[in-house]
């Protein structure tokens, strides 16, 4: 494994989601994703992604992102699973994959309501 983080003017190093059930959101994005979820020096619940690239914590008090307007799209290996893992883990589907085709891309709300994305990499061609 690399050296991780990647540390370099621009990128995007830390994200502050709003949660109502931080223990509820972290569980989510753990099981779904693969985050790692740890709790903080100061008592509050933080994640690094599932690449060890972005890290970020959860906080109340902020009116959850129900509408897309800043979207955030998490990678996955295969959208329509990772579909099915966000619903039986208390997430909903907002838009189905295909909307956005030929790129292979979904919306969730999370627990809190939030709404991100998915992002699956086309399949490479000449690859079977």
């Amino acid at each position: 494994m690399g050296e991780h983080p990647t540390f370099g003017n621009g990128k995007i190093c830390y994200i502050e989601m709003p949660a109502v059930d931080i223990q509820k959101s972290a569980a989510f994005y753990s099981t779904v994703f693969g985050w790692q979820v740890r709790t903080r020096g100061d008592g509050s619940v933080a994640f690094d992604d599932g690449v060890g690239e972005v890290s970020g914590a959860w906080v109340r008090g902020r009116k959850p992102a129900t509408e897309p307007t800043l979207l955030i799209h998490i990678m996955v290996d295969d959208a329509a699973a990772t579909i099915e893992a966000v619903i039986a883990n208390g997430g909903k589907l907002v838009q189905a994959i295909g909307k956005d085709a030929p790129e292979i891309t979904a919306r969730f709300s999370d627990p809190a309501g939030n709404i991100l994305g998915l992002y699956q990499n086309p399949p490479q061609k000449g690859n079977s």
